[in-house]
């Protein structure tokens, strides 16, 4: 599906231009104006959860992720009482995601990396969260922008493609889609970039069907099939 879908967002971009500076800017006001201080919809209590939390959502929605770890993070708090609870209890929690075995796997080891390595806390630095087990680079950029408040564009399938159609940072890749808006994201805006795309693409500019009649930077956005008209609902078929 993921593979789909970038491929259709890199077509819709084909032989587009990139946004002008001005369009850029203009972009980014508008959505700041619209949602000042947006927020990670993954829920957590510190930064130790949210670290978990961010590894769990990989192929996850954030809403799935939110179901299994409401009760979790009521009794694990620390990587010493993730551990305690241990490989098989955290699979009890979490067994509604999507490769769970794979992620407690993990969880148990990043946790048991914190203690050994790092007292316990989380480091506040991009390798040194990438060397953690489980933990790439998108998942060390949400952790670093959103503990830490690091400028850092973490690019989800969300965030791919809404750089890609909108053509604010085309790229083939999601490495070509980080650096290309790691270039040409503005101040005052570069803290809370990636946030402001994830939401447009989640709620606004949907996969299949763009809802570019309800978009506050349709004017802005390079988008050549742009739908200004919501599709009417089909009449249902008499019996």
């Amino acid at each position: 599906m993921a593979d789909r879908e970038a491929r259709r967002a890199l077509h819709h971009a084909a032989g587009a231009g990139s946004l002008k500076k001005e369009a850029i800017f203009e972009f980014f006001r508008i959505l700041a104006e619209d949602n000042p201080s947006p927020e990670t919809e993954l829920e957590f209590g510190n930064i130790y959860q949210l670290l978990v939390a961010v590894v769990l959502s990989a192929q996850a929605t954030d809403v799935g992720v939110n179901k299994a770890t409401r009760r979790l993070f009521q009794q694990v708090r620390t990587p010493a009482q993730m551990i305690a609870l241990g490989e098989d209890g955290l699979k009890e929690h979490i067994k509604t995601i999507g490769l769970f075995n794979s992620k407690a796997k993990n969880v148990i080891a990043l946790s048991e990396r914190l203690i050994a390595d790092f007292g316990g806390e989380v480091p506040q630095d991009r390798d040194l969260l990438t060397s953690l087990p489980g933990v790439g680079r998108k998942t060390a950029n949400v952790v670093m922008n959103c503990a830490f408040g690091a400028e850092t564009f973490a690019v989800d399938t969300h965030v791919f493609r809404v750089a890609n159609r909108t053509t604010l940072a085309p790229g083939k890749t999601v490495d070509a889609v980080e650096q290309k808006l790691e270039k040409v994201v503005p101040q005052p805006f570069r803290r809370h970039a990636h946030h402001w795309l994830i939401l447009l693409g989640r709620y606004i500019c949907k996969a299949r069907t763009p809802e570019c009649w309800r978009c506050p930077v349709v004017a802005q956005c390079g988008f050549r099939q742009k739908l200004l008209e919501a599709p009417r609902a089909k009449a249902k078929t008499a019996r």
